[in-house]
């Protein structure tokens, strides 16, 4: 049965959305853009910098649920310009260190915000 996520950690959801849903087996974020817990939006921060939080995002999501950068299976990476794949790569690599999950990363047209980076992930939490 599936059950909404939501935590203080990560920004509120702002939309028709949750954090992340899990069925008990899999969790699912929601995509993480670059806005602190507190509603900052780091919009102009740079791509490095924009990553980081949307990736402290997700930890604090996978946190909540006593899950951890070990357990997510696979992650998709949403980037308003590919060019800046190399910086978002670099400091994505901080947060999977051994045995990475599974990713995508896409270039799209637009993000929410006017942001540089959207992060998405799914988790197993058995």
């Amino acid at each position: 049965m599936k059950r909404t996520i939501s935590t203080d950690g990560a920004p509120a959801a702002v939309g028709a959305y949750s954090q992340a849903t899990t069925n008990g087996s899999l969790l699912f974020t929601a995509g993480q853009i670059p806005l602190t817990p507190d509603g900052e939006l780091l919009a102009d921060a740079d791509v490095a910098d924009q990553t980081e939080q949307a990736l402290d995002n997700v930890m604090a999501i996978l946190d909540s649920e006593g899950a951890d950068a070990t357990d997510v299976m696979k992650v998709t990476v949403f980037l308003d310009d590919i060019d800046d794949f190399e910086a978002m790569n670099e400091t994505y690599a901080t947060y999977f260190e051994t045995e990475p999950p599974a990713r995508s990363a896409v270039e799209v047209a637009n993000l929410p915000k006017g942001v540089g980076v959207e992060i998405e992930a799914v988790a197993s939490v058995e």
